[in-house]
């Protein structure tokens, strides 16, 4: 059995007051750094240095502190942190193919990232499949000599299904190829790094950050494989560019110190409608209850204490039901009619109009994606049991 991890107490370990005593890492404004000797700087090129930086398209002092921070949360060496998430799913893939390699990626995944595959990797020679990876056999067939890639969610978006990392892993190492995990949905909850994902990828405009205030990415890996990312001759992430500004590094390192209380109360809340739609006989889909097809998969990979997350969905048959009752939602004060997630107010959105869009019509039937889904990003509200009665008066308010 694999030790206790827990995420939030590995970034609490981490010292990281300023060189001035400031509790606060110093916010650091520079593109460009200087060097007493031109040997160092010749050194730090290379990466042969370390404590020196060279440009903040590479380095930051500000970033650097939050990719500690991710890297604790994650238990792996190194992180680093991009401009967007889809910056970070695009560099994470591309970094690992050449033309002619192949990717396996889930069916069932990010209408962005099923866009970039589906659409514009391809004309870079890349070979493309997508698979059901809650079927095993069928992810092993789909398997070929020129495999490079299988790429996952940990729970996927929006039909809230959850990827087995450690046989996925399995599969992979025995084809030679790397598992790229997303956990937009999950931080703290899984750690994939830890379950076997050579690769960890987020989305921290989501929960990581939690204020949607802004938009980034995370990639987190070995120190090997992080050094590779920004190296200056080949490195993907270095030569494309995608970098996160060192104020909005700041901010989302000093909101990662929440993230634990706010993933359990995004999770109580979530859990708490999941039970109230029960009784009442709403369609609802939600993995923290033992109905859902994959809760004890669930729970043999979960952290448990940060529960089971904050999506959930339900299905209201019609497109133009869900339309309307998301308007009615969003007139009662349930939340806002928005994508994203990981906000502190409730957030909903018809998946198949919105974020899963970019996915063809005939495939979200073949996902199981009802045309009527209404994703709900569950807020932090205190009181989950008004939230209910109001979703309550908004459906009944459509009949």
């Amino acid at each position: 059995m694999m030790e206790k991890f827990d995420p939030a107490t590995q970034i609490q370990a981490i010292d990281q007051k300023d060189m001035n005593r400031g509790v606060n890492p110093a916010i650091c404004d520079s593109a460009t750094f200087m060097f007493e000797q031109a040997k160092t700087m010749t050194d730090t090129f290379h990466g042969e240095t370390e404590g020196y930086y060279l440009y903040s398209r590479h380095w930051n002092p500000s970033t650097f502190a939050l990719c500690q921070a991710l890297a604790a949360m994650e238990g792996t060496e190194c992180a680093w942190a991009t401009g967007s998430g889809m910056a970070a799913i695009t560099v994470a893939l591309l970094h690992e193919v050449k033309a002619g390699d192949h990717i396996l990626s889930s069916m069932t995944t990010y209408g962005g990232t099923f866009a970039f595959l589906n659409n514009y990797i391809k004309k870079f020679g890349v070979e493309v499949d997508f698979v059901n990876m809650q079927d095993l056999d069928a992810v092993k067939k789909a398997i070929k000599p020129n495999t490079k890639v299988l790429y996952t969610e940990t729970m996927n978006n929006p039909l809230l299904r959850i990827a087995n990392i450690p046989e996925l892993s399995k599969i992979a190492h025995a084809a030679g190829a790397k598992l790229l995990v997303d956990n937009t949905f999950t931080p703290m909850i899984f750690s994939p790094y830890r379950l076997g994902a050579d690769v960890v990828i987020y989305s921290m405009t989501k929960y990581v950050n939690g204020m949607n205030d802004c938009v980034a990415g995370a990639i987190c890996g070995t120190a090997d494989y992080i050094n590779s990312l920004i190296n200056v001759n080949d490195g993907t992430a270095m030569l494309l560019g995608p970098v996160l500004d060192p104020m909005r590094s700041s901010s989302i390192q000093k909101n990662l110190h929440t993230l634990h209380i706010r993933m359990k109360k995004h999770s109580e809340n979530a859990m708490y409608l999941a039970k109230r739609f029960k009784e009442t006989g709403i369609k609802y889909n939600y993995p923290g209850l033992p109905e859902h097809v994959d809760h004890e998969l669930f729970k043999s990979m979960m952290n448990e204490e940060y529960g089971f997350g904050g999506m959930i969905s339900i299905d209201m048959g019609t497109a133009d039901r869900a339309s309307a009752i998301m308007e009615e939602m969003q007139r009662l004060g349930v939340g806002y009619l928005a994508v994203s997630l990981g906000y502190f107010k409730t957030l909903f959105s018809n998946s198949g109009k919105s974020t899963s869009s970019e996915v063809p019509e005939d495939i979200q039937k073949e996902m199981g994606m009802s045309e009527g889904l209404i994703r709900f990003s569950v807020g932090l509200d205190n009181d989950p049991e008004r939230t209910f009665q109001l979703i309550k008066k908004a459906i009944e308010a459509t009949k």
